[in-house]
């Protein structure tokens, strides 16, 4: 957006870069643009942990500032769980929100920020935020990555009865209604804000993008193929967190349905709390190989590698979040294969890009592979829909405009 004032931004969230998948990224790459356009953005954030829950190694838990890419940041200590449970990633949250404070307070009378923009996860850290508006007169935009909540019923961090579960489920409503702007990334996750009371004129829908468009590109996944022994292979390749709600069990056992097929072979590529175990679990499997997250220099690589992209999701999922990875995936001109049911926004994303099939049903995996790995033309046909969806809906200028739009609309 062209001709837009210069504003102070203050930004309160957990996620951020050098964390390479997940929120960090896009909170990054946002408030970098921001910067670039002439803003200040100062960030209050997290030490940096995910997706293997360990603090990175060059980072000490203790408060530090610094300023990368223009963007000044101040990183909070807090907990960091081994493995993420209900009750542990619930201490993790709220030492953050605690951890952010001080920090925030301090932000904000240095920046005298014209707004404050907060992300959940980590919704627990939001008041924080709200406290930060209020004090400084201005309204807070609350932007939703994922229904952190409604995902914890879904995948069995959190009983969906009873006094807790009563209480998380108000807790997200006061902040929801408290906000005077709440975004999400898709179209489903807008429809179920309106769902959950917020008016639509205070609703945005703010996609994150494919923010491995230029290696991609230059990659053709020949040099990663030949390194881990794939050449003459179809591979269908899952990529990213290995945790609760990807559900990747089912990857495992459509492997084992295909174990008789050598020409077929699928690649796990992540790091994550689930990992160690599922990799136990897949042991005896000589067509299923784990390897390492990539580094940035190298996902276009691997998402040029595969034939298919696999994109599993817990039943009741889908809705709750849209993956940032799909935006890649469909860039890479691959085909993907979702676990979805009919009519959910992964679902529409990926009509005539795809095949969805029905969540944990590792048979429905593994005969869409199959089926893929004859028909090279449809393969094609279907990368190419993919590669053309990316470029209309999931452009990095595009998100930044709509940013600059919806906050001058809300400051002027």
């Amino acid at each position: 957006m062209t001709g837009s004032r210069s504003r102070r931004i203050l930004f309160v969230g957990l996620n951020y870069a050098p964390e390479p998948i997940g929120i960090g990224p896009y909170t990054a790459g946002l408030a970098e643009s921001l910067v670039a356009r002439g803003h200040r953005v100062h960030a209050v954030v997290g030490q940096p942990y995910y997706p293997e829950w360990k603090l990175f190694p060059r980072f000490k838990g203790r408060w530090q500032s610094a300023e990368e890419n223009g963007v000044a940041i101040t990183r909070c200590p807090h907990y960091i769980p081994a493995n993420p449970s209900g009750a542990r990633r619930l201490a993790h949250h709220a030492s953050f929100a605690s951890s952010a404070y001080p920090a925030a307070r301090a932000a904000r009378r240095a920046l005298k920020p014209e707004l404050v923009f907060t992300v959940a996860p980590s919704m627990i850290a939001v008041p924080t935020a709200l406290r930060m508006a209020r004090r400084a007169g201005v309204p807070l935009w609350l932007h939703i990555q994922d229904f952190e909540v409604g995902a914890a019923f879904a995948t069995g961090l959190l009983d969906d009865s009873g006094r807790v579960a009563r209480a998380a489920l108000a807790f997200e409503d006061r902040m929801l209604h408290a906000a005077d702007v709440v975004s999400t990334i898709s179209e489903p996750m807008r429809d179920l804000l309106a769902a959950k009371g917020v008016a639509p004129d205070r609703i945005v829908e703010l996609r994150n993008w494919a923010n491995h468009e230029p290696r991609i590109a230059a990659s053709d996944g020949a040099a990663l193929r030949k390194a881990w022994d794939l050449e003459g292979r179809f591979v269908a390749v899952y990529s990213g967190n290995i945790a609760n709600k990807q559900g990747l069990e089912v990857v495992i056992e459509a492997a084992r349905l295909l174990a008789k097929r050598p020409d077929i072979a699928f690649v796990v590529s992540g790091e994550g709390p689930n990992r160690v175990r599922l990799e136990a679990l897949a042991r005896d499997l000589p067509n299923l190989r784990f390897e390492n997250l990539q580094p940035p220099e190298t996902v276009g690589e691997l998402l040029k590698l595969a034939d298919v992209h696999l994109l599993p999701q817990l039943p009741g999922a889908a809705d709750l979040v849209l993956p940032s990875k799909l935006g890649n995936m469909l860039c890479s001109g691959r085909p993907v294969i979702a676990t979805a049911m009919p009519g959910t926004g992964i679902a529409r994303e990926l009509l005539g890009s795809g095949i969805v099939v029905a969540p944990e049903d590792p048979q429905a995996i593994a005969d869409a592979v199959e089926l893929l790995a004859a028909r090279p033309r449809q393969r094609a046909a279907m990368g190419e829909m993919g590669r053309k969806r990316a470029g209309l809906n999931w452009r990095r200028e595009a998100v930044v405009d709509r940013f600059e739009e919806r906050m001058e609309a809300l400051l002027g």
